[in-house]
Order: structure tokens, then sequence, then C-alpha cells
């Protein structure tokens, strides 16, 4: 699909589709829209009384036109004026591509207005919009059930000499498009070496430094609770450790780690019935949203140096399980007693977070697919952000608004690690069920000592939807990509 910064007018534009977007309570046509209802004889006024269309967000109509130009032209509804913002652009857009695939337009030109007065924002929202929604994931099917007509050009209308923001929104959709597959695929197709292989690719295609550390490496550092986590599975850990560097003196340096679990049984502690283990595929959201944020990062080139890291590991179980009651060590020494092997995550965490620390950065950002106690709290829709740094918290929360994704910020109550007291290590790996998701983040913060900012992203809820929402399909969302590439950039 090409998409195109175009400034043919509204009236001269001809090919299949043309999606234009109307406000609530502003449907009467003047300018443009009165100059195009005017060349094709009154049709969109004739749409608007005959379909009633009153333009709430995202809701369409269309109408073929005869002996024309255009073929078929599509409505899409903006909403009220008021609450119009790049989320809105993003979704209009969406809604008019799925549309437009679907009475099979080849050629669509979308003709939405500019927000905000910034017309690269604008472009490169719409643009995103476009390709998210009109994604396919068809890898593991013999005969793709998908053979409609595919949107093969998109042209963005009055937004001519706004190439560098569709460069842009297809870098970003690249890394979200990686993070969706990887999520998505099955634990016997996304590995350990899986994860390292798609980082060595990212390395070597975009420009980054890369190291992989192996099981005996881990060891030889110390990574005793990562390394605990990955015993009963007879597929090898790898740590993963990618750097995008920029030319010259970086502005800042950051770290984004990712909880790679490829696949979680939740070791002795085995999930049962109504647990979801047949999903569990995608406790690995948070690495696959590291590696997408590399992919995107390598090709937008900030000025900024970043790290990315995901110890990969399987949660397994055999005879070489770690046991509810095992004592073990992380790498800056501190001792865990596992209460709970399903609990695996903020393991695996606890040894990345440590090496990051390690690496003289101003923030470090976790992401994980963590508890089921922050779905409870928030939902499915919305990632939970828990962060001692008010500054860290603002950057994250303004990236996350811009990008469309939903953060809401979550206490924590120090007073709570009291439920993670061992009788005979430093901590246990889990506390009282009540306040889960606020006490694995009090167990996180235990293993950053020397970095000044940090956060966990709790993303459990947002990686997955069983239902087509806005621009995401059903399945993997590719949450978090745009949240850290708007953060590295801002």
């Amino acid at each position: 699909m090409n998409i195109r910064a175009s400034n043919t007018p509204l009236s001269d534009w001809s090919g299949d589709g043309l999606a234009v977007g109307l406000f609530e309570d502003r449907l009467e046509l003047t300018g443009d829209f009165a100059a195009l209802d005017q060349k094709l004889a009154g049709a969109l006024k004739e749409l608007i009384d005959d379909e009633e269309f009153k333009a709430k967000p995202n809701s369409t109509a269309f109408t073929r036109i005869s002996g024309g130009s255009i073929r078929k032209v599509i409505l899409v509804g903006l909403g009220k004026v008021e609450t119009f913002n790049a989320e809105s652009l993003r979704c209009a857009a969406a809604a008019a591509a799925k549309l437009a695939k679907k009475q099979k337009c080849k050629s669509l030109a979308v003709s939405l207005p500019v927000c905000n007065d910034d017309a690269a924002k604008t472009a490169q929202a719409i643009a995103e919009g476009i390709q998210l929604a009109l994604y396919q994931d068809n890898r593991f099917k013999s005969e793709p059930e998908e053979k409609e007509t595919q949107v093969e050009t998109v042209d963005l209308l009055g937004l001519g000499g706004q190439e560098a923001a569709i460069t842009c929104a297809d870098q970003i959709a690249s890394g979200v498009m990686l993070a969706r597959q990887l999520v998505a695929a099955p634990a016997n197709e996304v590995t350990p070496e899986t994860m390292a292989e798609i980082a060595q690719v990212i390395a070597s295609e975009h420009g980054l430094e890369i190291e992989i550390l192996e099981k005996e490496d881990c060891e030889k550092l110390g990574m005793g609770a990562f390394l605990g986590v990955a015993q009963a599975s007879d597929l090898p850990p790898k740590f993963i450790h990618l750097t995008y560097k920029p030319q010259g003196t970086p502005r800042r340096k950051l770290a984004i780690v990712g909880k790679g679990v490829t696949f979680d049984s939740g070791g002795l502690n085995i999930k049962g019935a109504g647990s979801g283990i047949e999903t569990m595929k995608m406790d690995m959201g948070g690495a696959a949203a590291t590696l997408g944020a590399a992919k995107a990062i390598g090709q937008l080139k900030p000025d900024v140096e970043v790290h990315f890291i995901s110890a990969a590991a399987e949660n397994m179980i055999s005879g070489h399980a770690m046991h509810p009651g095992d004592v073990l060590k992380a790498s800056n020494g501190k001792t865990i007693e596992v209460n709970n092997t399903d609990a695996e995550g903020r393991l695996t965490l606890a040894d990345a977070l440590v090496f990051a620390d390690k690496l003289g950065v101003e923030a470090i950002v976790d992401l994980a697919t963590l508890t089921g106690a922050c779905i409870v709290a928030l939902g499915n829709d919305i990632a939970g952000l828990f962060t001692p740094s008010d500054e860290l918290a603002s950057e994250l929360q303004k990236a996350s608004e811009s990008a469309g994704e939903k953060l809401w910020r979550m206490p924590m109550e120090e007073k709570y690690f009291e439920g993670l007291k061992s009788g005979i290590a430093d901590m246990k790996n889990t506390g009282p069920r009540a306040g889960g998701s606020i006490t694995a983040s009090l167990f996180l913060k235990q293993f950053v000592k020397h970095t000044p900012a940090w956060a966990h992203l709790d993303v459990a809820g947002p990686v997955w939807t069983d239902k087509e929402n806005g621009y995401n399909p059903s399945g993997a969302t590719g949450f978090g990509v745009r949240t850290l590439v708007n953060w590295v950039l801002s």
C-alpha cells in the first residue's frame, strides 16, 4: 500500500473511493464540500439526509456515484469539534480505510481536517490509522480467508509536502506490526531463540549493536532469578541487549526492558482450568513491544541512546523445575523465596533491571504482562503506570496521550512491601492477593538502585483484544510501541 501526500483539490480527485470527514452539528456543506457536492449533483447532501448521518465518532456511510471520476463517496464521523484530536484522526482514517476495502476500492483519497494546526502530526496520525487498520496476519493459514480487493494507494488530500510525516508513520507502524506478529504467534513458533534471531535482524538492518548472553554468560553474571525461571525448559534462555547509538553526543541515555516469557505454564504452580493457559503465548508482550520499538527507533534515528533489553525464557514443568519454596539469588545479591512459580515474570525482570541499572542511563522503563490484578483494576484497555518519579510519569503520560495508548498512574504504597517479606530470604516473589499489581511493582523496584528514574508499565490487559477495535484488529494490538517511541523522541 502506498500512502501519498497530495495537494489535489477535493473536487479534482479521481479514483475508486473518496472519504471525507464531518463533525457533529456541522453537517452544512460549505466551501470545498459544497463545491464537491455540486459536482456530484447533490450526492453528499442526499447521502447525509437518506442515511440520517449524524457524524458520530467513526460512523460511516457511503454511496455509489454513477458516470463520474469517483466511484464511491464515503462519509466518516469525527464527533464533536471540542474533543477532536490525533486519536480521532487515527480512528476516523481507520474506519474509512476498512469501509473502502470492504467496498473494493483499490484507490482511496482521504480528506480530514488538520488537528491543532499541525499538518505533519495530522498526516502521521492518518497514515498510522490506515496502516494499522488494514494490517492482516495470515501466516498460519494454508489458504488465507482474506480474498477481498486490497487498498493499494491512499492520497491524503490537503496534506501535500508531508512526505516525511508519512514516512515516520510507516516506520512506527512497522514496529507495531512486528510486536503484533510476535504476540500473535504460537509458542512453538516464537521461542527465546526466535526472539534473539529477530533482534539480530533488527540490529543488522538498522545499524544497532547487539549482545546475546547465553545461559553460561548469565550464570557468570549471577542471574539466578532469570535462570531459575528458565531451568525447566528444554529450550535455552536468551538474554537480549540491543543498543541504538546516534551519531554525535546523545541528548539522553535511556533503557527499555521487556518481559520475554515466550510461554508461561505457571511452572509447578501450574495454571488450571479457566486460567487462560492457552493464551500464554502472549506473555512476552513486553518484549514484543521492546523489539518493535527498537525496529522503529532504528529507522527514525533520534539523537538519543537507547538500550533494549529482554531476558527471554519459557516457564515450563519438568524434573528440573524450580520448586515453590526455593530461594533464588538475583544478580544484585538479593535473595528471593519463590512462593509461587507462576509469578515468574518479575523474576526474569529482576535480573534484566539489574543489568539495565548498570548501564549509566537516565531512565529505565519496563513493560510486562505482569498481573491479572492490573486487569481487574483497570480493565482490558488501560495499562498501569507505576513509578516513584513524577517527572517520568508526566513524560510517559504525554507520550501515551499522543500515541492514543491509555495509561493510568497507580500508587506505589511502600508499606505494602511488608507483604513480600520472607522469613528465610530478603523477599518473597508474591504478596497478599489484595494490591497484587502494587506489590509486584514494589518487588521490581528492589532491583533499580543507581538509575535516577524508573517506571513499570503493567500491560497485561491492552496487549490483546478479543474483538476488532478502531485500528486494532482482534488479537494482538502491538500496545506500547508507539508510547515508547514517543517517549524516546520527546
